[in-house]
């Protein structure tokens, strides 16, 4: 009988040990799958990196509007364009008297009663993206405007 009794203990230290491992790999796999020690759950919940704007302010001019019924108007407009780029920015400040002309004749050509409404300014912002966007010089890479701001706009 003293032989049954050594090996129904060896049996009971095996099965908690094998308990006990067991235990431990259900924990570690719990915390693989909750997603605690994968180092890309870590990346992932990173808050993206703050990138600052990048603003082209275009000084205020007057220009003589479009002649419409009430006869000869102005606008005296500001604007700063938002651009997606340091590049952008760069060739627009190079080029800012191409710039400049380019506008004066853009908005020249409208007419004070299209200016005074909220949608006829919108129109004129999509209309300045695209007057820009023509080059400027040749090999000239595409601009980033990513918006117009009017600082300024009086119609009168």
């Amino acid at each position: 009988m003293a032989n049954t009794g050594g090996g129904s203990r060896k049996l009971l230290w095996l099965m908690a040990i094998l308990v006990v491992v067991s235990v431990s790999a259900a924990g570690a796999a719990l915390y693989m799958v909750m997603g605690q020690g994968d180092p890309r759950a870590a990346q992932t919940q990173a808050p993206p990196e703050r990138r600052a704007p990048i603003f082209v302010k275009i000084d205020p001019f007057t220009v003589n509007l479009a002649d419409d019924t009430y006869g000869n108007r102005l606008l005296y407009t500001g604007l700063s364009l938002k651009v997606g780029d340091q590049t952008t920015r760069d060739i627009l400040q190079e080029h800012m008297p191409q710039v400049r002309s380019r506008l004066l004749m853009l908005f020249s050509g409208q007419e004070a009663r299209e200016l005074t409404h909220p949608d006829g300014k919108v129109r004129l912002a999509d209309k300045v993206i695209a007057t820009l966007h023509e080059p400027m010089t040749d090999y000239q890479p595409d601009l980033l405007i990513e918006d117009v701001l009017f600082t300024e706009f009086i119609v009168q």
